[in-house]
């Protein structure tokens, strides 16, 4: 089995880039290998299917770069194929004072980012547009929608095998050998030879890239992000999608309300070490992969950084009430009752030596392997976009 290209992961970020190859080069001979027996298993199928504005990312770097063109491209390509979206907006809300001028930094950030139709909310006009909401000031981003990211790998996946690319699942790569001037991927012991290996394992991208970085400095340390659902009763107290200020000393964005696609209301997500890599229980233990995590000195910085918070993030894993109190300081009418548990992410989350979590996408070339390094939200969005950057490297190798 010889190709141009093998891609390790049939997440979203691997199907664009495989779409995006075959469209700038049908010629091509590629194949993805997943090892579960579907697509946009993990981090893909799990998101809670928001359509991102770009409006957090510093200006210039590959989030804001990616996120921006990659929400045109999406909104195009749902367009196209008739993928039900809703770009309904959402709203930024500050709850005290102190959160005023972060508030005043994301929308300047916004500004930067080239984001038309931001609004400035007073504490009426907040009100006007999400009746039930506890905040003194807030922004309208209009650039902010809902889909099912399923879908759109569905569709991503159907295009790729019309345009002449093989989709394998149940092929686990155990191996990445260098034979000659070419790679041998090794996946349930059947040997693919290829020019060029493009690596989108998301939880497991670390791992795949050692196999050919070996000096790679950086680990995979999985966060679990945990929601309720909103029982219909209380389906009234969110129009659309609702949004904290984020805690510029942590770095995730902090529990929020989402109305998905289906109509139904999502709240979370908390931010916990999972035990695992594809832990999305609590119950779920891998003793391996925790050591390797607990192991790992930037870990272990992180874990002495944000000690305090991290318990609180337990504290709310392990607690409804306490889970629903977070969710009181937006929308104080929310009561344990209204909630049931559902569905839990996890966020395979670069860490690097020294403690510092990566912000930014992670991209790392050399002769004949690509590896996505770190790419955690907002790849989805950002798929098309991504997949155009990654697909530029390939052929610029492959030429």
């Amino acid at each position: 089995m010889r190709y141009d290209v093998v891609i390790i992961g049939g997440g979203i970020v691997g199907l664009a880039t495989a779409l995006q190859l075959l469209e700038q080069k049908p010629t091509i001979k590629l194949c993805i290998l997943e090892k579960e027996d579907g697509i946009a298993r993990h981090q893909t199928g799990h998101n809670s299917g928001v359509i991102h504005s770009g409006i957090y990312y510093k200006p210039g770097s590959l989030k804001a770069i990616n996120c921006i063109k990659g929400y045109d491209m999406i909104l195009d390509f749902c367009k196209k194929h008739n993928i039900d979206h809703d770009m309904c907006g959402k709203v930024i809300v500050a709850t005290s004072e102190a959160e005023l001028t972060p508030l005043d930094n994301i929308y300047n950030r916004g500004i930067e980012n080239g984001l038309q139709g931001i609004k400035k909310l007073n504490k009426g006009e907040l009100k006007e547009i999400e009746p039930h909401v506890n905040g003194i000031s807030g922004l309208f981003v209009p650039q902010t929608g809902i889909i099912d990211y399923k879908q759109v790998s569905a569709v991503y996946a159907k295009l790729i095998q019309e345009l002449g690319g093989e989709i394998l699942l149940n092929h686990k790569v155990s191996d990445i050998q260098e034979k000659d001037a070419e790679l041998n991927v090794i996946a349930n012991g059947n040997n693919f030879n290829t020019r060029l290996v493009i690596n989108c394992a998301g939880l497991y991208s670390d791992k795949m890239a050692r196999k050919t970085f070996p000096d790679l400095d950086i680990k995979i340390i999985p966060f679990r992000g945990e929601y309720y659902m909103f029982k219909d009763s209380a389906k009234h107290l969110v129009k659309n999608l609702i949004y904290p200020v984020p805690n510029p000393n942590f770095p995730f964005l902090g529990v929020h309300f989402t109305r998905m696609i289906g109509g139904e209301i999502e709240a979370g997500p908390n931010a916990v070490l999972a035990f695992k890599r594809e832990g999305y229980n609590l119950s779920d233990v891998n003793l391996a992969e925790l050591f390797e995590s607990l192991a790992w000195p930037g870990f272990q910085k992180v874990a002495m950084k944000y000690w305090k918070i991290g318990f609180g993030e337990m504290h709310r894993s392990i607690s409804k009430a306490a889970f629903t109190k977070a969710l009181q300081k937006l929308l104080p009418e929310i009561q344990a009752d209204d909630l049931t548990p559902a569905h839990a992410g996890v966020r395979a989350q670069a860490c690097d030596r020294n403690g510092n979590l990566l912000d930014d996408f992670s991209i790392l070339e050399r002769d004949k392997i690509i590896n996505v390094c770190n790419a955690p939200s907002p790849a989805a969005t950002s798929s098309l976009a991504i997949g155009e950057t990654i697909a530029g490297l390939a052929l610029k190798q492959l030429n």
